[in-house]
């Protein structure tokens, strides 16, 4: 039972919206304040998950070369960048990824391509295919993420069994120009419209440390929960050289803390997984992610960087106590 003792854990309870100075208040909590605040946090994640947590992978299927201009991404065409460059995998090797992410214990298989989205023809077969096969062969959740969607697309999709369609907004609306200007924000919002409309999941959250404000990182949350998205993804910018933002350093490790905590305030009920740049950004508090009101995380490698050896995760996940949620 969540004892009453937080006036924003009593707003909760008595089903109110947190407003976005409530947000700010969260962000901006310092010390003791603080610690009441990740108490709540706690509670808030365990009144809905328990002490379970559920674990994530995704597999790079087609990196580099992508027409979109983002600041942070290693794989936009406009940087230069080492990132690794290469065409859609194969079916085959999209399907073993699966198998190996159902045997580390992940619940969601995110297939991942760079690009703005994936036009008809071969690519899309082979991904559809691929998806298939993973609804028939594991009991993992096969996830998406391709780029911006229509109708048509999402319908396919979800027909070949992709449970959730992954597209993170990024970022606020009011600061997305100064991060990409290939395309409109909107188009964004309207993917995420559309997988929903199609019957999928939607996996939609952003990344911090990009120069936003406080103000900012509260209006991406009070976004993401108008279009009451399933699952967020936190990520915290692990900047590459070459890129835009390659000097950015931005985020503490208790700024990551206080904005997961601010996301299990504002979305309560909605599974929160800490994402890319864990191991840069939180270092040594990266177990606190559970405390601040994650109820998931990432293991193995990113897109374009490596992760941590998963045995250190499954100990760290162990000595917080948290048990994983068996697929």
């Amino acid at each position: 039972m969540i004892r009453m003792n937080n006036p924003l854990l009593s707003k909760i309870i008595n089903d109110e919206p947190l407003s976005a100075a409530d947000g700010l208040s969260i962000l901006r909590a310092r010390g003791a304040e603080l610690t009441s605040i990740l108490a709540g946090a706690h509670q808030l994640r365990e009144k809905v998950f328990g002490d379970r947590i559920e674990l994530c992978s995704i597999i790079n299927a087609k990196s580099g070369k992508c027409s979109e201009n983002c600041s942070f991404c290693a794989q936009s065409a406009h940087h230069d960048t080492n990132a690794p460059v290469y065409p859609l995998k194969s079916e085959e090797e999209l399907v073993a990824g699966a198998h190996a992410a159902a045997a580390a214990g992940s619940h969601c298989y995110g297939i991942v391509t760079s690009g703005t989205s994936i036009a008809e023809g071969r690519e899309r077969e082979t991904i559809l295919a691929a998806l298939r096969r993973i609804r028939r062969e594991t009991i993992i959740d096969p996830s998406a993420s391709l780029g911006l969607l229509d109708d048509r697309m999402a319908r396919e999709l979800a027909e070949a069994g992709c449970v959730t369609y992954h597209h993170n907004l990024e970022t606020a609306r009011s600061f997305f120009p100064e991060i990409c200007t290939t395309h409109d924000y909107e188009e964004d919002v309207e993917t995420v419209r559309a997988a929903k409309r199609a019957g999928m999941k939607v996996c939609c959250g952003g990344i911090f440390g990009l120069g936003e404000s406080l103000e900012q990182r509260v209006e991406l949350a009070l976004t993401l929960r108008e279009l009451d998205v399933d699952s967020v993804p936190l990520n915290f910018l692990n900047p590459v050289t070459g890129t835009p933002l390659e000097g950015a350093n931005h985020l503490s490790p208790l700024d990551c803390v206080r904005i997961i905590a601010l996301y299990r305030y504002m979305l309560p009920s909605k599974r929160i997984a800490v994402c890319g740049g864990r191991e840069h950004n939180l270092r040594e508090f990266q177990s606190w992610i559970f405390m601040a009101g994650a109820s998931g995380t990432m293991v193995g490698n990113y897109l374009t960087t490596t992760g941590r050896d998963v045995k250190i995760d499954l100990q760290m996940f162990a000595d917080a106590e948290v048990r994983i949620d068996v697929c």
